[in-house]
């Protein structure tokens, strides 16, 4: 299945660089699922948008927390515990420096993306959200970026103000402005579209809700495994990603929050470890990041979640980006030339995502027949049924790339969906 073709070209990254290309049959290596076979045929991968597979690194770290320092972790005065705590806290450090936040103070570990959102809403919307205001989010959102502001603006009394998105799947800047008024108290928006792969010009957005003076939250669990995050450079307020969507374990994220909004807003849970001390009369709260982090955390998801992180970073953002950008192209190409083929989004800036629609066959039929050749992609609404609203649509055929993707697996995908057309021609 990998050949030398298979390595993603040398072409341009940021101002002028020349990002090399990556070894695709070495990175295949690391990742053991790869090698198996699904109804007999070999495993073509491209559900990376719903969930990326893990290194043997990644593996390794799982292995050993469970093997060689089971532990609970910020209590013990034994070696087990302490070298837990080590290796835990270590992780809550690696992920500072790869979102670039100020200290690591600011990095929370929560279970994903969904349940840093919610904590955001739950927490900053108790104390800064009232009668009348508004919260303002896209057209484009996953359902975990949409439903808890709905159910704060319920409790609240408060509006959900909605951004749209023009035929190619981009965000109307114009209208986003217009929505912007005193009444605003948060902003949250994707930073890459999960059903659609649009890259959001969230740097824009930051800077025109800041003139107002209005937080923004970016929900970053798309872009994290495609693109350098630097949280400082960008200047947003909150911002979320899950483990699983690069290369780390499933159950594991992290919230991103600037140290002046973690310590104005209240806790998410009660429990042990996010207190200082508890009487019945009153009791008093830890400080950031413990203070959001209540009870036993999944302590071998954080030290996973490093041993990820310590991978991408090894393999460099720059180079899998190239990579996957090429992959994009090509798989657009060969798609696109499918008769009965309609791409949905075409944005100009898009991530490794292609969603696409097959006249007069539902997705489901597609990621079913595609499933018997050993192809998965993932069919449906994708947790964004406004985006299918939008284009009038029930659901897309969605082929996501990731580091140890090749063009070969493309093919495989194209080969597949000119099969789906011949069944159902006959």
């Amino acid at each position: 299945m990998v050949t030398s073709e298979s390595t993603s070209k040398v072409r341009p990254s940021g101002e002028g660089k020349a990002v090399l290309p990556l070894d695709i049959a070495r990175i295949r290596e690391d990742f053991p699922i790869l090698k198996m076979k699904v109804h007999d045929k070999p495993l073509v991968y491209l559900d990376n948008a719903a969930t990326t597979q893990k290194p043997q690194r990644v593996l390794d770290a799982l292995n050993r927390f469970y093997t060689r320092e089971c532990a609970n972790i910020h209590r013990g005065l034994h070696y087990l515990s302490d070298q837990a705590t080590v290796d835990y806290e270590h992780a809550r450090t690696r992920v500072q420096r790869f979102l670039g936040a100020a200290e690591s103070s600011e990095i929370i570990f929560v279970r994903g993306t969904t349940e840093a959102i919610n904590l955001v809403a739950h927490s900053f919307g108790r104390k800064f959200v009232g009668p009348g205001d508004e919260i303002i989010t896209t057209v484009m959102e996953h359902h975990s970026n949409i439903v808890p502001w709905q159910m704060l603006c319920e409790e609240k009394g408060a509006k959900l103000r909605v951004v749209p998105i023009n035929d190619a799947g981009e965000l109307i800047l114009d209208e986003f402005e217009k929505l912007l008024n005193p009444k605003t108290r948060l902003v949250a928006v994707a930073h890459i579209s999960n059903a659609l792969g649009t890259v959001n010009p969230v740097r824009r957005m930051i800077e025109m809700a800041h003139a107002r003076n209005i937080p923004v939250l970016i929900d970053g669990a798309q872009a994290v495994a495609h693109t350098k995050i630097d949280v400082q450079e960008l200047d947003c307020d909150f911002y979320c990603f899950s483990g699983h969507k690069i290369y780390g374990p499933t159950g594991i994220g992290v919230l991103y929050g600037k140290a002046q909004w973690l310590e104005q807003i209240p806790p998410y849970q009660g429990g042990g470890d996010m207190i200082i001390s508890v009487t019945f009369e009153k009791t008093t709260y830890n400080c950031p990041p413990h203070k959001f982090e209540a009870g036993t955390p999944h302590i071998a998801g954080g030290i996973g979640l490093g041993a990820a992180i310590e991978y991408i970073d090894n393999l460099g953002l720059d180079h899998v980006a190239a990579h996957e950008h090429d992959l994009l192209e090509y798989a657009t190409r060969r798609i696109s030339a499918i008769p009965g083929v309609r791409i949905i989004g075409n944005a100009q800036k898009k991530s490794g995502t292609l969603s696409f629609y097959l006249e007069d066959v539902h997705p489901h039929d597609i990621g079913t027949i595609l499933d018997r050749d050993g192809v998965a992609i993932r069919a449906g609404h994708h947790c964004a049924m406004p985006v299918m609203d939008r284009f009038g649509i029930p659901a897309t055929a969605r082929a996501s790339f990731a580091c140890y993707n090749t063009r070969e697996e493309v093919d495989a995908l194209v080969r597949g969906v000119d099969k789906v057309r011949e069944i159902f021609a006959r």
